[in-house]
This record gives C-alpha cells, structure tokens and sequence, in this order.
C-alpha cells in the first residue's frame, strides 16, 4: 500500500469502522490487528470499547509503512 491518505487506508479505516483491527489485517500487520480486535472485546465489556474502535480507525487511516 502507499503511504498516508492512500485509498488502500481509506479501505482499511472503513474495515475497521466495522471490525476493529480489520483494517490492520488488511495492511498486514497481524499483531496489531489482534491487539485491537482482543482489546475492543474486553472493553467492550466495560461499555469503554468505542474508545479501542475509534483508535482502530485511526490508526489504519494514518498508517505510513515507511515508519
């Protein structure tokens, strides 16, 4: 994928907006995928889990693989 304000993140902010840590899956980064996905499930319990999914997002929309 390119870089910052790409397409391929925009897809990956919109998978995530619906799954957390799908978007990262998208952009191959597993362990943060599974990082997002486990931590939105647990605080989801403790009603604090939208916290967790709007980090998700934002982190596969500002994703630079150049980093």
């Amino acid at each position: 994928m390119a870089g910052q304000g790409s397409g391929g993140n925009v897809i990956a902010a919109l998978c995530s907006f619906f799954i957390p840590g799908l978007g990262q899956l998208l952009q191959g980064r597993l362990l943060m995928a599974i990082v997002h996905f486990v931590l939105a499930g647990v605080l989801w319990f403790f009603l604090l889990g939208w916290l967790i999914h709007l980090w998700s997002i934002l982190d596969a929309a500002r994703f630079n693989p150049g980093r």
